[in-house]
């Protein structure tokens, strides 16, 4: 697809150069998270934020495939044109997020409980490891795991495991329609709220309470939210 920049070969050859060098490396993509996780050292830096573009997308089959360092903004403004989205609402960090960021950090927002965290939504990876290695894990469908589900290890990993070079997410279709409510209730009755709406398959997508405020996030179709 357009926009498409492989890096994988440029990215092997300077981890096989460390090795050879007995040097460390600090990865890095866009620096949006760089506050999150342990501190590093002054290790030489790996730059991941090149490889990057989308791989393939079907929007019938509800998947797309995209590099490491593809910005979140991209993938979610090519969802959005097919009415589709990434379910576990990566945080974007003032537009500099990247997919692969997402998933090595296993960041998730507000919907998570009822759409998925990134280790739920992950079908397959390609990684490239520390000894140079490229290898390929899961694959471009649902239903693709056959023993151990290594795809999924590398959520929340933070790049200890390898370089996430290639992602395939399942994706699902936006609801028609979103409406946040604020309600005053206090800590008790939000719970209590809360739970009660779960019993009930209210379409619930995110909650929070804050003193005595408490804000509901619904998503439905029009006839459903209105009733």
């Amino acid at each position: 697809m357009s926009g498409d920049q492989d890096q994988s070969s440029q990215l092997q050859a300077n981890i096989t150069d460390a090795i050879a060098e007995g040097s460390s490396l600090r990865l890095m993509g866009s620096g949006s998270k760089d506050f999150y996780g342990r501190e590093l050292g002054q290790q030489r830096v790996l730059d991941l934020s090149g490889n990057r573009g989308i791989v393939s997308y079907e929007p019938t089959e509800l998947v797309i495939t995209a590099r490491g360092g593809t910005p979140l903004d991209e993938i979610e403004a090519t969802l959005e044109a097919n009415g589709q989205m990434l379910p576990f609402e990566p945080p974007h960090f003032d537009g500099k997020g990247t997919i692969g960021g997402a998933i090595a950090a296993g960041l998730s927002g507000p919907r998570r409980p009822w759409g998925g965290s990134p280790r739920d939504l992950l079908l397959g990876i390609k990684l490239l490891d520390g000894q140079g290695r490229i290898m390929s894990f899961g694959g471009q469908v649902m239903k693709n795991v056959a023993g151990y589900d290594i795809s999924r290890l590398m959520a929340g990993a933070m790049g200890t495991l390898g370089i996430l070079l290639e992602v395939s997410i399942k994706v699902l279709p936006k609801p028609a329609e979103e409406h946040t409510l604020i309600i005053d209730r206090d800590q008790h009755s939000a719970t209590r709220l809360i739970g009660q709406m779960i019993a009930e398959s209210q379409p619930l997508t995110a909650s929070y309470s804050l003193a005595d405020k408490q804000a509901i996030r619904l998503a439905c179709n029009h006839q459903r939210l209105a009733a």
